[in-house]
C-alpha cells in the first residue's frame, strides 16, 4: 500500500459528473440551545485590546463554546476607538441573530410537538405513523434535551407500533412504506443503532428495483406520493435503463478474486476469525432478499414460481446455516463449492442471469465488511475515477431538478466548454437527449446520458423561454472541477473571485469543496492573492466536504503545520506523514466543519485542531462534530492489472490524528462507538432550516449565467449577495467564525490601546 491512496467518502457524488447541486443537509445531531450550553468564561477584566484579544482565543481553545465572545460586550458603548465600536457592532449583530435562532428554535419545537401530538392521536396506520415520526425526528432535531425526548413514554409506543406495522408492509411486499418507516426509525435511533440492519435491507430491495424494474419502483413511488398529498411526480422515463447494460461485464472470476482479496485483506479493522463465513452469508442473504423481492418476476419470471423460488430459498437457507457452524473454518475450497452449487442450483429454479446473480451475491458479501468498502463494477468505475481526479468527460453543465416543471434545468454552463461555447444557456430546460424525450428523467439518468468518453457526441435539445431550439450537437470534452472557492464571484470564470469576507479587516475565506489533484495548488494561490494586499485571518470552510485524496489532505494541513505527525495508520502497515514546509504562519484561522464533513477533511480538521490545543499554530475549529469517516481503503484492479474492468475497494486500516494521546485519536466512527470525528472548540448548532437556506444562498451566489461568448448573460438575474448569510443570520457557524477572526485583527493592529 502506498501512503497516497484515497481517502474519500463511498458514492458521495460530488458533482456527479454534471457539478449537480447538493440538496439540502438534514443533520442528524441534536443542536444544544445555546442560553444553556456554556457558563460565561470567568476571567479577570482585560486591560488593553490585546488581553481582550488573547482572553477571547484562549476560551475558545479551551471549549467555551460561543461565550468565549462573551467579553466583547464589555466594550463600552462610547469607546473612542473605531476599529472596537466596529467589533463591538458586530458581536452585537452575532447576539441578535443568536437570540432570533433561539426564538425559531423554541417555535419550530412547539410546532413540532404539536404535530406529533397530533398523528399520534390519528389510526395507527400508514402515513399517520410516517408522519408522526417525522415529527419526533424533528423534535429531536431542534431539542436540546435529547435524551428526554427518546424516554418519552409516547415515543416508545410510537417506535412499537412503527416497527410492527413496517414488518407487515415487507412481508406483504409494500417495500416503499416499509423502507420509509424503517429510515425513520433509524434516523430517530442513530447512534442507538437498533434499526441500522432493517434500514440497510430494505435499502437493497430498493436498489434492486431501481436497477431491475425502475417503471415498478416509479409505481410505488407515485402511490406512495398520492397516499401523502404530495405533488404528483413526473411520468416514468426508460432512457438508459437498461440492467443488462449496467451490468454488462460482470463475471465470476471478477466477484470471486474481490471476495477472496476481501476476507483475508482487512487488517486492524475488523475481527479476520470468521469473515470468510460472514461475507459468504451476506453474499447469499443478499440473493435471498432479491429471490424474496416478488415485484422481481417482471424482469425474473420464474422468481414467480413458487416450486423455483422454495428450491433456491431453501438452498440459501442450508447453506447459510452450513456456514454458521463452519465459522472461522471457512477455506477457498468451501468458497468455490458455494459459487459452483448456486450457479447450479440458479440454472435449475429462478434462473437469473450470470451477471445479476455475481452482482448481488458481490454487494452482500462487501456489506458485510463496513459501509465503505464495496466493488466498484464496470459500470461505475468511470464515476469513481473522476471523483478523485478532479475532472470528468461531459458538455460542461451543472442542473437541476426544477421543483415545479420537474424538467432538467440548466442552472448555468461552465466557462471554455462544449456547452457554452454552442450556446447552452441558463434556464434553458433539457427536452430531449439524444433525439428521445428527457420527460421524467431524474438527475442521475440526465448525468449518465450525458457523460461519455472524450470525443463521443452527444445531442441536448433545449427550450427557451417557451420555445424549443434545434438541437445542440456536442462533443464531450474534459470538464475540470474546481474544488476551490472563495467568497463572491467577481466574473464569469470559475477562478474570479473576491477571497475577502471582510475586506476591511482582510480576513479572507476559502472554501475546499473536496480533495482533488490540485486542491494544494489552488489554495496556494489564493493565499497568495489574498496575502498581496495584507491577510489577517483566514476562514478555512471544510462544511460538507466528503473528502477526496491523501495526498492532499496531508499537503493542505502542511500549508498551516509547520511540523508533527499529521497523519498515521493503525497497526499493521503502519504509516505516517509528516509536516515538512508551513506555508502560512501566525495567521489566525478559523477551521469550519459540520457532520458532513469526512475523511480528507477531517484529516485536516484535526491536525490543525492538535497543534493549536498544543500552541504551535493559531487555529480554533468551530461548527459541529465531523461526520467521522477515517478509514483507510485501498485500490486494487480485477481481472487486468493494466486496463482493469472493476476495481476493487477495500478498508485496511483506520486513519488516526495526533492528539495529547501517544498512540492518536481514530476518527472513525466504529460500530458502538461514543466518540469518533472532529469536535470542535467552539460548537455552534444550526437548525435543519437554517442549513438548507444558506446552502441555497450560497449556490444562487455562486452561479454567473453566461452565453457562447463567455461574458455574463444580458437581463440575467443578479445573484444573491453572500453577505446575507450574515446579516439575516442564516450561517451563524460563519458568522462566529468571522467575529473570532475580527477580534483577532483588532488585537493584532493595536495590542496595547485602551478599550475605552
Amino acid at each position: 500500500m502506498t501512503f497516497a491512496k484515497i481517502a474519500g467518502r463511498s458514492k458521495i457524488g460530488m458533482g456527479a459528473a454534471l457539478l449537480v447541486g447538493a440538496a439540502a443537509f438534514l443533520t442528524t445531531t441534536t443542536p444544544m440551545s445555546w442560553a444553556q450550553q456554556d457558563q460565561p468564561v470567568v476571567a479577570a477584566a482585560p486591560a488593553t485590546v490585546g488581553d481582550l484579544t488573547q482572553q477571547i482565543w484562549a476560551g475558545a481553545l479551551k471549549g467555551g463554546g460561543r461565550d468565549a465572545l462573551a467579553p466583547l460586550r464589555g466594550i463600552p458603548a462610547d469607546t473612542a476607538n473605531p476599529a472596537l465600536q466596529k467589533l463591538r457592532e458586530s458581536n452585537a449583530t452575532l447576539d441578535a441573530n443568536v437570540a432570533k435562532w433561539e426564538e425559531v428554535r423554541t417555535k419550530k419545537l412547539e410546532t413540532a410537538w404539536k404535530e406529533l401530538e397530533t398523528h399520534l392521536a390519528e389510526p395507527e396506520a400508514y402515513p399517520s405513523l410516517s408522519k408522526a415520526l417525522k415529527a419526533a425526528v424533528e423534535v429531536q432535531l431542534v431539542s436540546d434535551k435529547h435524551g428526554e425526548i427518546l424516554s418519552d413514554p409516547r415515543l416508545a409506543s410510537l417506535i412499537n407500533k412503527a416497527d410492527a406495522f413496517a414488518r407487515k408492509a415487507e412481508a406483504e411486499g409494500e417495500w416503499l412504506i416499509a423502507g420509509d418507516l424503517y429510515f425513520r426509525l433509524n434516523a430517530l435511533l442513530d447512534e442507538e443503532g437498533r434499526y441500522r440492519k432493517d434500514a440497510r435491507r430494505l435499502g437493497d430491495r430498493l436498489e434492486m428495483l431501481r436497477l431491475y424494474v425502475p417503471e415498478r419502483m416509479w409505481e410505488l413511488r407515485s402511490a406512495m406520493v398520492k397516499e401523502l398529498g404530495d405533488k404528483p411526480i413526473a411520468p416514468f422515463n426508460a432512457l438508459g435503463e437498461s440492467y443488462s447494460r449496467k451490468l454488462k461485464g460482470i463475471t465470476p472470476t471478477m466477484m470471486a478474486e474481490a471476495v477472496k482479496r476481501s476476507a483475508g485483506g482487512q487488517v486492524d479493522v475488523e475481527e479476520k476469525d470468521g469473515t470468510y463465513g460472514r461475507m459468504l452469508g451476506g453474499g447469499l442473504s443478499a440473493i435471498r432478499t432479491l429471490v424474496t423481492t416478488q415485484d422481481l418476476q417482471r424482469v425474473f419470471p420464474s422468481i414467480g414460481d413458487t416450486d423455483a423460488r422454495q428450491k433456491m430459498l431453501a438452498f440459501l437457507d442450508e447453506q447459510i446455516g452450513t456456514l454458521n457452524t463452519l465459522g472461522s473454518r471457512v477455506a477457498d475450497s468451501h468458497f468455490i463449492n458455494l459459487i459452483n452449487n448456486l450457479q447450479r442450483v440458479n440454472a435449475e429454479s429462478i434462473k437469473l442471469p450470470s451477471e445479476a446473480l455475481m452482482h448481488e451475491f458481490g454487494n452482500g458479501a462487501m456489506a458485510e465488511l463496513d459501509e465503505f468498502s464495496a466493488i466498484i463494477w464496470p459500470d461505475e468505475k468511470a464515476k469513481f475515477e473522476r471523483m478523485t481526479q478532479g475532472e470528468f468527460t461531459g458538455v460542461g453543465v451543472q442542473i437541476q431538478l426544477d421543483p415545479d416543471s420537474q424538467a432538467i434545468k440548466i442552472v448555468t454552463p461552465l466557462d471554455n466548454t462544449p456547452a457554452q461555447r454552442a450556446g447552452i444557456h441558463a434556464g434553458d430546460i433539457i427536452k430531449g437527449i439524444n433525439g428521445e424525450s428527457a420527460l421524467g428523467l431524474t438527475l442521475n439518468q440526465a448525468v449518465d446520458l450525458i457523460t461519455g468518453p472524450k470525443g463521443t457526441p452527444v445531442s441536448i435539445t433545449v427550450e427557451r423561454a417557451g420555445q424549443e431550439l434545434p438541437p445542440f450537437s456536442l462533443l464531450r470534452a474534459v470538464i475540470p472541477v474546481y474544488s476551490v472557492k472563495g467568497w463572491k464571484r467577481t466574473g464569469p470564470r470559475e477562478d474570479e473571485w473576491d477571497w475577502f469576507i471582510d475586506p476591511e479587516n482582510k480576513i479572507g475565506y476559502v472554501r475546499l469543496l473536496q480533495f482533488t489533484d490540485d486542491t494544494t495548488a489552488k489554495l496556494h494561490a489564493a493565499i497568495s492573492e489574498m496575502k498581496k494586499t495584507g491577510l489577517n485571518g483566514l476562514v478555512l470552510d471544510l462544511r460538507f466536504n466528503p473528502g477526496g485524496l491523501l495526498t492532499q489532505a496531508i499537503s493542505v494541513s502542511n500549508t498551516f503545520v509547520e511540523k508533527g505527525v499529521i497523519v498515521s495508520t493503525t497497526s499493521g502497515e503502519k504509516q505516517e506523514a509528516r509536516a515538512s514546509r508551513q506555508r502560512v504562519k501566525d495567521i489566525p484561522i478559523a477551521v469550519l466543519i459540520n457532520e458532513g464533513s469526512a475523511s480528507a477533511s477531517e484529516i485536516v480538521s484535526g491536525a490543525l485542531k492538535h497543534y493549536a490545543d498544543i500552541g504551535e499554530i493559531r487555529a480554533v475549529v468551530i461548527g459541529k462534530r465531523s461526520f467521522g469517516k477515517g478509514s483507510v481503503q485501498n485500490v486494487w484492479p480485477l481481472e487486468n492489472q493494466t486496463n482493469p474492468p472493476a476495481l476493487l475497494k477495500l478498508t485496511t486500516q483506520y486513519y488516526k490524528v495526533p492528539s495529547d494521546s501517544p498512540e492518536g485519536y481514530i476518527l472513525h466512527r466504529r460500530p458502538g462507538a461514543k466518540t469518533w470525528g472532529v469536535d470542535a472548540h467552539m460548537e455552534v448548532p444550526m437548525l435543519p432550516d437554517q442549513i438548507a437556506d444558506a446552502i441555497k444562498l450560497r449556490q444562487d451566489a455562486d452561479v454567473v449565467p453566461i452565453d457562447e461568448t463567455g461574458q455574463v448573460m444580458k437581463d440575467a438575474p443578479v445573484p444573491p449577495d453572500p453577505n446575507r448569510l450574515l446579516t439575516e443570520g442564516l450561517d451563524l457557524q460563519l458568522q462566529t467564525a468571522l467575529v473570532m477572526l475580527q477580534s483577532q485583527a483588532v488585537g493584532q493592529a493595536s495590542p496595547r490601546a485602551s478599550l475605552n
